[in-house]
Protein backbone atom coordinates (compact mmCIF):
# COMPACT_ATOMS: atom_id res chain seq x y z
CA UNK A 1 0.00 0.00 0.00
CA UNK A 2 1.79 3.32 -1.05
CA UNK A 3 0.23 6.56 0.21
CA UNK A 4 1.28 9.52 -1.72
CA UNK A 5 2.66 11.68 1.01
CA UNK A 6 2.35 14.99 -0.78
CA UNK A 7 -1.02 15.00 -1.53
CA UNK A 8 -4.14 15.66 0.56
CA UNK A 9 -8.02 15.05 -0.67
CA UNK A 10 -8.29 18.46 -2.77
CA UNK A 11 -5.41 17.87 -4.43
CA UNK A 12 -3.16 20.51 -2.28
CA UNK A 13 0.09 19.47 -0.75
CA UNK A 14 0.03 19.11 2.90
CA UNK A 15 3.01 21.71 3.57
CA UNK A 16 2.07 23.79 0.25
CA UNK A 17 0.66 27.43 1.08
CA UNK A 18 -3.43 27.99 0.75
CA UNK A 19 -4.43 30.01 -2.71
CA UNK A 20 -7.39 31.65 -0.85
CA UNK A 21 -7.33 35.00 -0.24
CA UNK A 22 -8.50 36.15 3.39
CA UNK A 23 -10.99 39.04 2.87
CA UNK A 24 -11.72 39.79 6.71
CA UNK A 25 -8.88 42.13 7.03
CA UNK A 26 -9.61 44.36 4.22
CA UNK A 27 -13.47 44.67 5.32
CA UNK A 28 -12.11 45.58 8.49
CA UNK A 29 -10.66 48.56 7.19
CA UNK A 30 -13.77 49.46 4.67
CA UNK A 31 -15.41 49.10 8.11
CA UNK A 32 -13.49 52.02 9.65
CA UNK A 33 -12.85 54.21 6.98
CA UNK A 34 -16.33 54.23 6.60
CA UNK A 35 -17.41 55.33 10.07
CA UNK A 36 -14.95 57.83 9.74
CA UNK A 37 -16.18 59.06 6.24
CA UNK A 38 -20.10 58.97 8.58
CA UNK A 39 -18.59 60.66 11.30
CA UNK A 40 -16.44 63.54 9.53
CA UNK A 41 -19.28 64.52 6.45
CA UNK A 42 -21.39 66.07 8.78
CA UNK A 43 -18.56 68.32 10.18
CA UNK A 44 -17.33 69.79 6.78
CA UNK A 45 -20.93 70.94 5.79
CA UNK A 46 -21.68 72.41 9.35
CA UNK A 47 -17.93 74.31 9.46
CA UNK A 48 -19.26 77.03 6.27
CA UNK A 49 -19.05 80.29 7.53
CA UNK A 50 -21.99 82.44 6.07
CA UNK A 51 -21.81 85.91 7.02
CA UNK A 52 -24.69 88.21 5.12
CA UNK A 53 -25.38 90.58 4.02
CA UNK A 54 -21.87 91.61 4.13
CA UNK A 55 -18.70 89.24 2.93
CA UNK A 56 -15.11 89.93 2.41
CA UNK A 57 -15.45 88.15 -0.84
CA UNK A 58 -14.35 89.19 -3.53
CA UNK A 59 -16.89 90.06 -6.67
CA UNK A 60 -16.88 87.71 -8.62
CA UNK A 61 -15.86 88.58 -13.34
CA UNK A 62 -18.64 87.65 -15.58
CA UNK A 63 -18.02 87.70 -19.72
CA UNK A 64 -22.08 88.36 -19.98
CA UNK A 65 -24.17 90.79 -18.34
CA UNK A 66 -26.27 89.04 -15.74
CA UNK A 67 -30.26 89.60 -14.56
CA UNK A 68 -30.01 91.69 -11.78
CA UNK A 69 -33.19 91.19 -9.75
CA UNK A 70 -33.29 93.43 -6.47
CA UNK A 71 -35.59 93.70 -3.41
CA UNK A 72 -36.04 96.38 -1.31
CA UNK A 73 -36.46 96.77 2.44
CA UNK A 74 -40.32 97.29 2.00
CA UNK A 75 -40.57 93.89 -0.21
CA UNK A 76 -40.83 95.91 -3.61
CA UNK A 77 -39.10 93.50 -6.72
CA UNK A 78 -37.23 95.02 -9.24
CA UNK A 79 -35.96 93.75 -12.20
CA UNK A 80 -32.93 95.77 -13.27
CA UNK A 81 -34.33 99.30 -12.88
CA UNK A 82 -38.18 98.62 -13.50
CA UNK A 83 -40.50 97.63 -10.46
CA UNK A 84 -42.40 94.36 -10.80
CA UNK A 85 -45.35 93.47 -9.09
CA UNK A 86 -45.06 89.77 -7.70
CA UNK A 87 -47.94 88.52 -9.70
CA UNK A 88 -46.21 89.62 -12.86
CA UNK A 89 -42.82 88.06 -11.86
CA UNK A 90 -43.25 84.60 -12.77
CA UNK A 91 -44.84 86.02 -16.24
CA UNK A 92 -41.58 88.51 -16.50
CA UNK A 93 -39.10 85.87 -15.93
CA UNK A 94 -40.87 82.86 -17.71
CA UNK A 95 -40.03 85.25 -21.04
CA UNK A 96 -36.46 85.88 -20.26
CA UNK A 97 -36.13 82.39 -19.72
CA UNK A 98 -37.56 81.85 -23.25
CA UNK A 99 -35.05 84.68 -24.46
CA UNK A 100 -32.01 83.37 -22.54
CA UNK A 101 -32.49 80.11 -20.87
CA UNK A 102 -28.30 80.02 -19.76
CA UNK A 103 -28.62 83.84 -17.91
CA UNK A 104 -27.22 84.60 -14.68
CA UNK A 105 -29.47 85.89 -11.75
CA UNK A 106 -27.98 88.03 -10.03
CA UNK A 107 -30.60 88.48 -6.31
CA UNK A 108 -29.98 91.68 -4.24
CA UNK A 109 -31.55 91.51 -1.00
CA UNK A 110 -31.65 94.64 1.44
CA UNK A 111 -30.48 93.79 4.93
CA UNK A 112 -33.71 94.40 6.47
CA UNK A 113 -36.23 92.60 3.78
CA UNK A 114 -38.42 90.33 5.43
CA UNK A 115 -36.87 86.34 4.70
CA UNK A 116 -40.46 84.60 3.79
CA UNK A 117 -40.11 87.53 0.73
CA UNK A 118 -36.48 87.10 -0.21
CA UNK A 119 -37.13 83.30 -0.08
CA UNK A 120 -40.97 83.85 -2.42
CA UNK A 121 -38.61 85.65 -5.08
CA UNK A 122 -36.27 83.15 -5.58
CA UNK A 123 -38.79 80.67 -5.66
CA UNK A 124 -40.25 82.07 -8.39
CA UNK A 125 -36.83 82.77 -10.08
CA UNK A 126 -36.48 78.88 -9.74
CA UNK A 127 -39.65 77.54 -10.99
CA UNK A 128 -39.15 80.47 -13.85
CA UNK A 129 -36.39 77.32 -14.92
CA UNK A 130 -33.08 79.33 -14.43
CA UNK A 131 -29.95 77.63 -12.41
CA UNK A 132 -27.20 80.14 -12.27
CA UNK A 133 -28.01 82.25 -9.05
CA UNK A 134 -25.81 84.54 -7.19
CA UNK A 135 -26.58 86.07 -4.30
CA UNK A 136 -25.01 89.76 -3.83
CA UNK A 137 -23.83 91.07 -1.03
CA UNK A 138 -21.80 94.03 0.53
CA UNK A 139 -18.16 94.17 1.64
CA UNK A 140 -17.17 95.24 4.66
Amino acid sequence: MSMSVGNSRNGRRRNGRISEINVTPMVDVMLVLLVIFMVTAPMITAGINIDLPETEAEPSRSEEKPLEISVDKQGKVYIAAEEVEMAELPLKLQAIHQIDPKKLVYIRGDANVNYGKFAEVMGEINSAGFTKITLLTGTK
